[in-house]
């Protein structure tokens, strides 16, 4: 794990960018209203061809706690992730999608929730909102605490929600999979290898949802989750059954 001062409080905030002009400016801006101002903001573009590059070029040029890396080929989104991981120097770590939109507040309550709890992990509530990033009123509560082995059976983890502190999570272990999920794919390997993630049971985090995302395809989003079971978590087909059946629920309850 990384050394950290004790007075260190940066936050390395990454962002993986493909051809998200339509959504990127007021992505990049909810990071700029944030009460916690002492953060970076890392994009990764992952070869994008339209004018995403361009618009955060000109953010950045007005901040300089923005940063644009490129990746030199097209890898995915948790290949960008990972790169910006290389390249972050705070002590706490976020993950924001380039779609989603953060409440002003979001770090100031996170970081000090972590404080409080003296976590490695942890994660927050969030709202789903329509493809302009207006609230529908669903808001997903999360459990004070969760380990793995209701994880499996309770994806409530969503990555735009999620603070880590390096000082006490090893950057190896936060490196994702290149795999169809990667973000769950790694928030289970985390649980396992540290134990527990705490929940801020608080509305922080707007999930955009648009029609052509890939987590709308319900189909899609079933076979993912069932090849993570099997392929990643090893289970076998009665357990993966078993945890897919609450898996399913929550999920349904979730959207409803």
């Amino acid at each position: 794990m990384r050394e950290f001062g004790d007075k260190d409080s940066l936050v390395s905030i990454v962002v993986p960018v493909y051809q998200v002009e339509r959504f990127i400016e007021e992505t990049i801006e909810c990071v700029q209203k944030q009460t916690y101002e002492d953060w970076e903001l890392l994009l990764v573009d992952d070869c994008s061809k339209d004018r995403s590059c361009a618009l955060i070029e000109e953010k950045a040029a007005k901040d300089a706690r923005i940063c644009l890396i490129h990746q030199e080929t097209n890898q995915g989104a948790a290949a960008a992730r990972n790169y910006g991981v290389s390249y972050a120097k705070g002590r706490y770590l976020c993950f924001l999608d380039s779609d989603d939109l953060w409440e002003p507040e979001k770090l100031e309550k996170e970081i000090h929730f972590m404080q409080e709890k003296q976590a490695g992990f942890v994660f927050t509530g969030y709202e789903f909102a329509d493809e302009y990033g207006k609230g529908l009123g669903k808001i997903v509560r999360v459990p004070e605490e969760i380990v793995y082995s209701e994880a499996l059976k309770n994806t409530t983890i969503f990555t735009s929600t999620v603070m880590i502190d390096r000082s006490k999570i090893k950057d190896e272990d936060i490196f994702m999979p290149k795999i169809a999920s990667e973000d769950t794919a790694t928030w289970w390997h985390l649980l396992k290898v540290y134990g527990k993630a705490y929940g801020l049971d608080k509305n922080l985090v707007k999930y955009r949802r648009s029609a052509n995302t890939l987590s709308s395809n319900k189909l899609e989003a079933i076979k993912r989750i069932w090849r993570l079971y099997r392929k990643q978590e090893k289970l076998n087909v009665f357990y993966s059954a078993y945890c897919m059946c609450f898996w399913a629920l929550r999920a349904v309850l979730r959207r409803v």
